[in-house]
């Protein structure tokens, strides 16, 4: 079974979970409801279950908004039933399988050809079965997570889906898997929306900042998992198969600095807690921060108190980009009194 962190995404926190965890116990005296602004993974709300009573957790990309339905949704157990289905999914014989939208489009680029009519199918399955309301909309989340992460795991990519690497003979190692939700007392309020104005509408002790700093639009990079996720089954082109663009974010374009404060600006909370990196002096100019280091200072400190904490660290790097002496930082602005 898969947990919330088994899934390959640019810029994941995990492995820098308890060193956030640690020093927002220390520094944020107020913590019992948070807001994970740029939710990503999920995996930061994930980890702050156990010290919060509640968190709000948002993200653009539907991806991600019914993955967090599905690990974090508390309702009655259905894990037999799901196993059920999971097993008579594995059971199909992929070869004798007819072409469908995931094979016709991703077949040979990012999937085994075989695997992708697997894929394909199940999709279908799972849609089906939710119309004919033989599953309930929780299974229904559960599933499509589940495949996310059962087909992100053998994709033909670097861990990204802003292209797929050309071979010829790619393995067929495609397994449907379930996800493990996650069981908690913390009450959870999900979101799919432009985080700038979610930020107008929301009250919490801690908001957690997380935005994409270069770039790289994640409804781009991961444009394969939004595809399945809606299933409206666009006509994709180009070589990467991509979709006509949507949830294109301003924090990817020169104006981001300027979205960061007016973001910032509109918080009412009473700690901000933002993690940065210093890929502003990458070589790959996809890879360079909007943001830099003076401008992530000047927004903070423009609200309130704030420290500066920093963890060398190797990040996922899901391209070429080499960067020498990698550091993360993590900014903590105790709010003042307006």
């Amino acid at each position: 079974m898969f947990d919330i962190w088994n899934r390959r995404y640019t810029g994941s926190k995990y492995k820098l979970m308890p060193w956030i965890k640690q020093l927002i116990i220390e520094h944020c005296n107020e913590r019992s409801t948070f807001f994970d602004v740029f939710g990503g993974t999920g995996v930061v709300t994930a980890s702050l279950l156990d010290i919060s009573k509640k968190i709000i957790i948002n993200d653009f990309l539907f991806s991600n908004e019914i993955i967090y339905k599905a690990f974090f949704a508390q309702s009655v157990d259905n894990s037999d039933k799901l196993k059920n289905i999971c097993s008579k999914l594995n059971s199909v014989d992929k070869a004798t399988l007819s072409d469908n939208y995931v094979s016709i489009n991703y077949g040979g680029k990012y999937f085994n050809y075989d695997d992708a009519k697997l894929i394909g199918y199940i999709r279908e399955v799972i849609e089906s079965e939710f119309l004919n309301g033989n599953i309930s909309e929780q299974e229904y989340d559960i599933l499509i997570a589940s495949l996310i992460y059962s087909f992100d795991r053998c994709a033909n990519t670097v861990g990204h889906y802003e292209a797929y690497i050309k071979r010829k003979d790619i393995m067929s190692t495609f397994r449907f898997e379930l996800i493990r939700p996650i069981k908690t007392d913390t009450v959870i309020e999900i979101h799919r929306e432009d985080a700038n104005e979610l930020a107008k509408r929301i009250s919490a002790d801690v908001a957690f900042i997380d935005p994409p700093y270069n770039s790289r639009q994640y409804s781009r990079f991961y444009h394969v998992l939004e595809t399945i996720t809606k299933w409206d089954k666009p006509v994709l082109k180009g070589v990467a198969m991509k979709p006509p663009e949507e949830n294109m974010s301003d924090y990817c374009r020169s104006k981001a600095a300027t979205v960061l404060k007016k973001l910032i600006d509109d918080l009412d909370v009473k700690y901000i807690v933002v993690t940065y990196n210093n890929t502003y002096d990458s070589k790959s100019s996809s890879s360079r921060n909007k943001i830099s280091l003076e401008q992530i200072k000047a927004i903070l400190d423009s609200k309130g108190h704030t420290q500066i904490f920093e963890k060398e660290y190797h990040r996922f790097n899901a391209g070429k980009t080499d960067v020498a002496e990698h550091k993360e930082l993590l900014f903590i602005t105790e709010v003042k009194n307006n």
